[in-house]
């Protein structure tokens, strides 16, 4: 190694209220702006406040002799991590799965700063947890729980990788129309879209879908390997079916999607359509499970 010595990354993203006030640009008419929704803007300053503790906590808490850095979500996909990187997010249990892709094995540690307002899924910590669970990442000692991520791959070699779950559908939600090829077995389809989700994300959008339909596999826990896929309100007709919309991919096991849209074919990753990839009439689109996994640590 060039340099042994830990670099803590911490990993954040603008609180709602710095949303607000980057959108109304004064805190008075932030402040309307809520109560007309019935809030108040003095909750979101003290979660906001409460968010900045935390992350000056985490600073002040790992060792002095340790490198920084800092970057919030929006900058992830220009942020160079070094494979000596401890990398902690602070914040809610999206955040995780925003950064996961563009790692390469560093230990993540969620850190929890509002309880009350994340479920922890991923950011399982209280901030005072972070000196111990720094110190056992930097020596090797952390317990870590290697959650598998889902890899799309477009027959051009584009890729795409997701923590939670691969959307493959139509850019305006309208009928999208491709072929699904698993397990040797083809159909036709006009579908709302197909989502193929790891474990992680079966807590999540995968887990409101298979609520509703209850024909569904059984659902893959955050840590096992398996993929689980599903296809949005298929459509019955002369040409499009409705037998093939749910399976396990387990193993080395993939799903191939053939686009039949002219236009508006995409797929992105964990929610984030800002971050697609453009699947045209005639592509070929490959979901299986990825090499990557993020390493969270328990």
């Amino acid at each position: 190694m060039a340099n042994a010595t830990p670099r803590l990354v911490l990993v954040t993203r603008r609180t709602p209220l710095e949303e607000l006030l980057a959108r109304h640009a004064t805190r008075g008419q932030a402040a309307t702006f809520v109560a007309q929704r019935g809030l108040k803007i003095e909750v979101l300053e003290e979660r906001h406040a409460r968010t900045h503790a935390a992350e000056r906590q985490v600073g002040a808490l790992a060792p002095g002799d340790w490198r920084r850095a800092s970057v919030e979500r929006e900058q992830l996909d220009r942020f160079l991590f070094e494979e000596q990187d401890i990398v902690v997010a602070v914040g809610q249990d999206g955040l995780v799965a925003n950064l996961a892709k563009y790692l390469a094995g560093q230990p993540v540690i969620g850190l929890n700063p509002l309880p009350e307002l994340y479920d922890g899924v991923l950011v399982k910590h209280a901030v005072e947890a972070a000196p111990r669970l720094l110190a056992a990442a930097a020596d090797g000692k952390a317990k870590v729980e290697r959650r598998t991520m889902v890899e799309a791959r477009l027959d051009d070699g584009q890729r795409l990788l997701a923590l939670n779950e691969v959307f493959v559908g139509h850019r305006s939600h309208q009928s999208a129309r491709y072929r699904l090829r698993w397990q040797g077995k083809e159909e036709r389809h006009s579908s709302s879209g197909v989502i193929i989700a790891s474990g992680t994300g079966c807590t999540g959008w995968a887990r409101s879908i298979c609520l509703e339909r209850g024909d569904h596999p059984a659902v893959p826990q955050p840590a096992d390997p398996a993929l689980l896929f599903l296809v949005r309100e298929a459509f019955p007709s002369g040409v499009t079916g409705t037998d093939l919309t749910a399976g396990l991919l387990a193993g080395n096991e993939t799903l191939e999607i053939v686009s039949e849209m002219e236009t508006g074919g995409l797929a992105f990753g964990d929610g984030i359509e800002q971050d697609w990839i453009e699947f045209a009439w005639g592509q070929r689109l490959t979901l299986a499970r990825a090499a990557e996994t993020l390493n969270l640590v328990l």
